[in-house]
């Protein structure tokens, strides 16, 4: 690690297994992400075992006070993951993905499966981490407003590449893309009194087998021009630390929430 570039494609599978220790991953669903046939001391100590904690009690020790950081007592040790409900079971997978002490956490719409009342509670619990332990997260969700609430910086993706980076205030505040324009123009306003105007997009998300010529978004954009339809825009940084993927950029004047 130590802030080098690592290409994983091409790494080793000794390398691998050094990388897993600093990256790890909270999965969507914290039922099917857990192993029915596994107890909770088994599905949280699993990574340990294989990275040699071989002993037992070390391993209990490390499982136990995992589960009191998120929120779990030690008598769920002997229980199974049907036993719990769904905020519960994904306690138990943030405590199984912070058992390695990783670097980086790939949290894979981490809430999206949760009540509304527990989605609050593990953003909170993620954050409270995060502080804590100096966590950097990779969270990947599409409720503009959970993105708002725990990111620093957003990056918006369109037919699987990048269109737009930035700081979180700026993005939602000024965006730069037509697409994330017509994103943050489908959050909810909570305010019956305010009026919300919608960009509907036409037609259809592109074929990334068989995608249009020029840029990717144009069949869909309001502000298409001739050259959108023949050139391909390059991910570029208009501002310091703020980067975006179209010829028009600097020209459009678009609408944020």
């Amino acid at each position: 690690m130590n802030g080098a570039e690592v290409d994983l494609a091409s790494a080793s599978l000794a390398e691998l297994t050094d990388l897993r220790r600093h990256m790890q991953l909270i999965f969507q669903d914290p039922y099917s992400s857990l192993n029915p046939r596994m107890t909770v001391f088994d599905l949280v100590g699993e990574p340990l075992l294989c990275h040699g904690m071989t002993n037992r009690k070390e391993r209990e020790a490390r499982v136990v006070e995992l589960l009191r950081r998120v929120g779990l007592k030690t008598d769920h040790l002997p229980r199974y993951p049907h036993a719990f409900s769904g905020g519960q079971r994904q306690r138990i997978g943030i405590a199984r993905a912070l058992a390695l002490e990783p670097k980086l956490i790939v949290a894979d719409e981490p809430v999206s499966a949760l009540d509304v009342s527990v989605q609050a509670q593990v953003l909170n619990l993620l954050m409270r981490l995060q502080e804590e332990l100096g966590l950097t997260y990779l969270f990947i969700a599409h409720d503009l407003s959970v993105v708002r609430h725990t990111s620093d910086r957003v990056a918006v993706m369109y037919v699987g590449k990048l269109v737009e980076l930035a700081d979180v205030d700026r993005l939602f505040s000024t965006p730069k893309h037509p697409y994330t324009e017509a994103l943050l123009s489908a959050v909810p306003v909570a305010d019956p009194a305010q009026a919300c105007v919608r960009k509907a997009l036409p037609g259809e998300v592109a074929d990334p087998s068989n995608p249009p010529p020029g840029c990717l978004f144009h069949p869909r954009c309001p502000y298409a021009e001739k050259r959108c339809c023949t050139e391909s825009p390059e991910l570029r940084e208009i501002e310091p630390g703020r980067f975006v993927r179209c010829h028009l950029a600097e020209q459009l004047s678009l609408d944020g929430c």
